[in-house]
C-alpha cells in the first residue's frame, strides 16, 4: 500500500514507453515572451486510444528555480474515445491526447508533466527550460 501518491508515479524514456508524456517547446526562451508547448503521448510507440485503453489527461505545471511550489499552467481532459449506445469502440468521436498551450516566464526552471492512462496509471516527464 502506497502512502503518497508520488509512489505511484512512473517515469521512463519517452522514446521507448508510450505511456510517457513528452513535451515539446524551446530549450530556451525569452523572458516574459509567450512560449508554445505542445504535450503529446505515444510519439514514438503509438498509445491506443480505445474505450478500454485510452490516456484520460494531462496536466502540466512550472517550477521556476529556487521556487518552493509548482504552478498549475492547465489541465487537458480527453473525454471521447469510441464509446456510444451500441458498445465499446462503435461511437463516431475520438479526443486525441494531444495539448497545445502557451505561457510565459521571468524565471528559468522546469515544465513537469503527468498523464493517466486509464489501465496503466499515472506517468510524468520534465523539460528545463532556461531563458536567453
Amino acid at each position: 500500500m502506497s502512502e503518497h501518491i508520488t509512489d505511484n508515479i512512473q517515469s521512463a524514456d519517452w522514446k521507448a514507453e508510450k505511456h510517457v508524456p513528452v513535451i515539446d517547446c524551446p530549450d530556451k526562451v525569452k523572458r516574459d515572451e509567450w512560449v508554445k508547448v505542445t504535450v503529446t503521448l505515444g510519439k514514438e510507440i503509438t498509445h491506443p486510444n480505445t474505450t478500454e485503453h485510452h490516456i484520460r489527461w494531462i496536466k502540466a505545471f512550472f517550477v521556476p528555480d529556487g521556487a518552493k511550489f509548482a504552478y498549475d499552467l492547465g489541465t487537458f481532459e480527453f473525454n471521447a474515445h469510441g464509446e456510444s449506445a451500441e458498445g465499446p469502440n462503435t461511437g463516431p468521436v475520438y479526443t486525441h491526447h494531444e495539448a497545445s498551450f502557451s505561457f510565459k516566464t521571468a524565471k528559468p526552471g522546469t515544465i513537469n508533466v503527468l498523464s493517466y492512462c486509464n489501465i496503466h496509471g499515472l506517468w510524468e516527464s520534465s523539460k528545463r527550460v532556461d531563458l536567453i
